[in-house]
């Protein structure tokens, strides 16, 4: 289009130009010769074939220049004009390219930018979706895109992709009231619960951020139910010493054999007191972050034949036999002190469901790099149910047998807490009617490990 503009401009040109030769020539006829007004005609047949030449380059040029404008429209910030000769349109051509070069510069920076923008949202630990106005999803980073599932994706509306009724109705608030909206979202991803906060955006729409504070929740659900279970440990001990004591304080002639009996059962409520008291603070010393062992190294059968020696008359008198099985002399990395509380806790715990099957059993075995050790009881065993969960604190399979017999239920959480402390694992495998077994392991020491003389500690009576 532009070319054909500049070929009429010139072709008008053209025109004026022969008028006003011909008028010349005419005007020459009565006062020059014949041979002047040949060398008229020459000049300017030389005149038209310059002006004809000039504008076939100039239109070409403006055509490279409108090539290069549609390029540049194009996102090919990398185009640039050939640039000659000293005119004014070259001036243009050297400008056009300088734009052309600042868009390409400005355009990089601004990609960089989306691109570190971009990482930054991705390695966030919340979820984060922009919301246009319209609710349509505008973009999401990629812990939204794995807590939502690939159902969200841009230009869909955000109620298409996700079915949470309190994120939605923060995400309308924002848009609507176009103010800070906090709610909870609980639906989005089954097992997991997110703090829901929806700001508006200047530009219009919302930024919606999740932070997951399942583990928040968990942890406070675990104190509130630790501080209940404690609470009625404590209150039913007390509850009995304070009943036998009144008893006791209104009635002074109370009989000898009486008094002794009850003030026996008020010793006996205060010892299981004594020993909730004792358990939760060694719960409290594994659970503790700076919890350090004494790691050293210790042969397997070592430990295993010091912590029957220990146990053997406790066993003996509750009339259950402990039996010793195989054992290797491989070294382990152990705390012997934190070991004999663990065999003693799971002794423990094994003599309260043994009496019907008058023995427990343990032994240890080598596997590639860690000793398993075994304490088995054969009992009534353990229903499959309380198995996940027996290592839990004041959890307990049987809790009429368990108050019974005096045990406070973190026993087993005391364990499994020492136990991966040495960097162990420990699991309960049992069977109905067949008994159950406790496994625990500890890793290889090193070979290079200088080993110790034995040493037998026996650990304070919990």
């Amino acid at each position: 289009m532009t070319r054909n503009l500049f070929v009429k401009l010139f072709g008008l040109f053209f025109i004026l130009l022969a008028i006003y030769a011909l008028a010349a020539g005419l005007l020459a006829l009565s006062n020059a010769t014949h041979a002047a007004l040949w060398a008229g005609l020459i000049v300017l047949a030389a005149a038209v074939l310059l002006a004809f030449i000039v504008a076939h380059r100039t239109a070409a040029r403006l055509k490279r220049v409108a090539a290069f404008a549609h390029r540049i429209a194009e996102g090919d910030l990398a185009a640039r004009l050939d640039v000659s000769g000293t005119d004014v349109l070259t001036a243009v051509e050297i400008a056009l390219n300088r734009t052309a070069e600042r868009l390409g510069q400005d355009f990089d920076e601004i990609e960089s930018s989306r691109h570190d923008l971009a990482v930054m949202l991705d390695s966030m630990q919340e979820a984060v979706v922009a919301i246009t106005a319209e609710g349509q999803v505008r973009w999401s980073n990629a812990v939204m895109q794995h807590v939502a599932g690939p159902q969200l994706a841009p230009g869909k509306p955000l109620v298409h992709s996700v079915r949470d009724p309190e994120l939605l109705a923060s995400v309308r608030g924002a848009l609507e009231r176009r103010e800070l909206c906090v709610g909870r979202a609980s639906i989005l991803s089954p097992g997991r619960v997110f703090e829901v906060n929806a700001a508006p955006l200047p530009t219009g729409g919302a930024l919606v951020v999740l932070h997951d504070v399942t583990s928040i929740e968990a942890a406070q659900k675990s104190r509130r139910e630790f501080v209940a279970n404690v609470s009625h440990e404590l209150r039913t001990p007390l509850t009995s010493i304070q009943g036998y004591v009144e008893t006791l304080i209104e009635d002074p002639e109370t009989n000898p054999e009486t008094t002794a009996e009850f003030l026996g059962i008020i010793l006996k409520n205060a010892s299981r007191m004594n020993r909730l008291t004792e358990d939760l603070l060694a719960l409290a010393g594994v659970e503790n972050p700076d919890y350090k062992l004494a790691l050293h190294p210790v042969r397997a059968s070592g430990l295993l034949c010091d912590a029957i020696d220990s146990l053997t008359g406790i066993v003996g008198d509750s009339g259950v036999e402990l039996q010793s099985a195989t054992a290797p002399d491989a070294l382990v990395m152990a705390d012997s002190y934190a070991m004999h509380q663990v065999f003693g806790n799971l002794t423990e715990n094994a003599l309260k469901y043994a009496k019907s099957g008058k023995r427990i059993r343990m032994g240890a075995r080598l596997l590639a790099s860690e000793v398993e050790f075994t304490i088995q009881d054969f009992g009534p065993g353990i229903a499959s149910e309380h198995l996940e969960r027996i290592f839990e604190r004041f959890y307990r399979v049987d809790k009429a047998r368990s108050r019974e017999s005096g045990g406070t239920g973190l026993g087993l959480a005391i364990v499994k807490h020492i136990v991966q402390a040495h960097g162990g694992r420990i699991w309960c495998e049992s069977e109905l009617g067949q008994g159950a077994s406790f496994h625990f392991t500890l890793p290889l020491a090193s070979a290079q490990q200088p080993v110790p003389e034995p040493q037998i500690q026996t650990p304070a009576k919990e």
